[in-house]
């Protein structure tokens, strides 16, 4: 039988840029405290873990790349992690004494390739790494830094609670994705971002009232102070703020209200107190993946397939001398 409430928290911090085990240090810091405040599910911001270089263009111009942006990329590279790995093993720790469900933004790396991917991390209250998500489209220059996530990474995780998942930010956007996220039955609609603006509580509150999920946005607040000043392209942050990104992390009910937040300015907590029974009566009279579908009319398909551009096939050369000696 399903809990019938849950108490979440979406964590509104700035990550130590450029310094991936100090951000890991404060995550697992952060992790305890709103697990000491009863939390049985948080959420961290995207690119909490490995950083959002906000302001920076790494010495990219139209044509043009510069020795001191590519050193400036390889120390970024060098504090993305790889999952599993020894950053998901200290999360992953923190997490089960928590006893409590953890969703960070992290970048993440893997072994053969030099491309970075924005990811959504899911970590069980056992200490186990449940999934990951990888965003599908990074926006505008994001592309100078982050990869394409493909269908293989859509996943939906059962709670005692509810069913979980995430959408990352401006994918948030993409209608088609959302739908294909309801058709998995959410209860808890997952939003790490990095939006700021005032007009992106709008389409949280519109998810919230479209779906009839509770939604979970979480945001970074980040000072420029959180920049390391050695950084070779640190100039690129000259005449940006000391305040480079504001927040407004915040979790809505499936009616569209505020439960906790919208934080601005600061860094900070938001809690709240979920009553699961509400998704019910919000969609008494509109359920979007229930009696509001119309499949005679709409129907959507989604590839959940790994995609690949090497396929290698294991075999031997004595089949092609066999099929030779078969014509002869």
């Amino acid at each position: 039988m399903k809990e019938k409430t849950v108490k979440v928290a979406v964590i509104q911090a700035a990550p130590c840029m450029f310094d991936t085990p100090g951000t890991i240090k404060k995550a697992c810091e952060l992790i305890e405290k709103a697990a000491a405040n009863g939390v049985k599910l948080m959420l961290f911001p995207e690119a909490f873990i490995g950083g959002y270089p906000k302001g920076m263009h790494l010495g990219v111009r139209v044509g043009i790349r510069t020795p001191e942006g590519r050193k400036d990329f390889r120390r970024y590279y060098e504090n993305a992690i790889c999952i599993p790995g020894p950053e998901t093993d200290a999360l992953a720790a923190a997490a089960a004494k928590a006893g409590a469900y953890v969703v960070s933004g992290v970048i993440e790396r893997e072994e053969n390739t030099s491309t970075l991917y924005c990811t959504a991390l899911f970590i069980g209250p056992d200490g186990k790494v449940l999934g990951k998500h990888r965003k599908l489209v990074p926006t505008a220059a994001e592309r100078l830094i982050w990869g394409s996530g493909d269908g293989s990474t859509l996943p939906v995780f059962t709670t005692p609670f509810g069913k979980i998942g995430a959408v990352i930010c401006w994918e948030n956007y993409m209608p088609l994705l959302r739908a294909a996220m309801y058709g998995k039955g959410l209860d808890i609609y997952l939003a790490p971002t990095f939006d700021a603006r005032e007009s992106w509580q709008i389409s949280m509150r519109h998810i919230a009232l479209e779906s009839h999920c509770f939604v979970m946005t979480c945001n970074q607040f980040l000072p420029k102070s959180a920049f390391p000043t050695d950084l070779l392209c640190y100039d690129e942050l000259a005449g940006q703020p000391d305040i480079l990104h504001r927040g407004g992390s915040a979790v809505i009910n499936p009616f569209g209200e505020y439960l906790g937040g919208p934080i601005w300015d600061e860094e900070g907590i938001a809690y709240a107190e979920l009553d699961m029974g509400q998704i019910r009566e919000a969609k008494f009279d509109f359920d979007v993946t229930g009696h509001y579908t119309r499949p005679d009319v709409m129907r959507l398909f989604v590839s959940e397939r790994e995609q690949s551009s090497f396929n290698y096939e294991n075999m031997p050369d004595c089949v092609f001398f066999e099929e030779e000696c078969e014509e002869e």
